[in-house]
């Protein structure tokens, strides 16, 4: 058994727009990624709204098939269309945590339907009696105790970081291998975020779960995991082991996010990256590097050229025509 239980190589997803006066045009909503997860890790996929990280993990997931490139599960290509099986099987290892607590669970259905449904559909339990012992367990897992008293409720009588343990209750129900974590603590309280992220980590510590954790926060990203994909406008930046990304940062998006995020041990402080504009528009992407017309060091062949990724230390890489980074 490969020790990566999920590759990319070299993904592409466009998406065609169908509006009056603009067929023939795409999203380009990835462009040659290419990332791995091993076995029993977290890799963290941090970049601003609109970069491509649920993109990822919806392809992953198979809820979009790639334009280009291949996606790999433990070594094997997945193929575009799988037999009804095939998928059930996949899905069952394959989970996603959603980011919104709120529009993820039917409001019409209470917890004990809401999670009985991965028990019936996965044929994990039979009969009433059955599955609310399951479902029982399950919110004790995830700290929603005494299960009597969440059992017949309505999302809408919970609290949001209620709801987001019932969502990662439902998550867990069929005990998946690899885990889609899509901004699960981004519509919650701080005060409840932590605790929603230890409860992930203790998941992976007891059932060795593999997850692909997806934020905009550096700092969450840097709590969870032990890789990081920088991703932008579509296209990876940079990625390494986490504390390597962090404290030897290459990319100067990379050190965009960094100078935006709290740093406790300087008081709060960093000194600030200057940069300007938006992210561009993915319809039609800037020609060269992703990031130019933002960069600060930019180059006259940034605006032509789409660097390749390089190494630039051990487990670290970047696609910058930059030489010895940016700090």
């Amino acid at each position: 058994m490969t020790d990566r239980i999920v590759e990319m190589k070299g993904v592409n997803k466009h998406f065609p727009l169908k509006t009056f006066g603009r067929y023939g045009e795409v999203v380009h909503a990835m462009d040659d990624v290419s990332i791995s997860v091993n076995r029993g890790r977290i890799m963290a996929i941090v970049g601003e709204s609109g970069s491509g990280k649920t993109t990822t993990a919806n392809v992953i997931s198979r809820l979009y098939t790639e334009t280009a490139g291949q996606v790999l599960f433990e070594g094997k290509r997945l193929p575009q269309k799988m037999p009804r099986t095939e998928e059930l099987e996949y899905r069952k290892r394959v989970q996603m945590i959603f980011q919104d607590p709120f529009s993820s669970l039917n409001p019409t259905h209470t917890i004990v339907n809401i999670l009985s449904r991965p028990f019936v559909i996965h044929k994990l339990a039979k009969g009433k009696k059955a599955l609310r012992k399951k479902v029982s367990d399950l919110l004790v897992q995830v700290g929603l105790e005494p299960p009597g008293q969440f059992l017949d409720k309505f999302p809408h009588e919970l609290s949001g970081g209620q709801r987001q343990r019932v969502n990662v209750a439902r998550t867990f129900a069929v005990n998946p291998e690899l885990v889609l974590a899509d901004e699960p603590t981004s519509m919650l309280d701080v005060s409840i975020r932590m605790s929603i992220m230890n409860m992930m980590l203790d998941f992976k510590d007891k059932e060795g779960i593999t997850y692909l954790y997806i934020t905009h926060d550096l700092a969450g990203a840097r709590y969870m995991s032990s890789e990081i994909a920088v991703m932008y406008a579509g296209m990876i930046m940079e990625t390494g082991d986490t504390e390597t990304v962090i404290g030897h940062t290459f990319h100067p998006y990379t050190k965009l996010l960094k100078s935006a995020a709290p740093s406790p041990e300087k008081g709060l402080k960093r000194k600030k990256l200057t940069t300007k504009g938006d992210i561009p528009s993915l319809v039609n992407p800037p020609g060269g590097c992703r990031f130019h017309p933002r960069c600060p060091f930019v180059m006259e062949k940034c605006r032509s050229e789409v660097p390749a990724m390089k190494q630039v230390g051990q487990n670290h890489y970047a696609r910058c025509f930059l030489e010895g980074g940016t700090l």
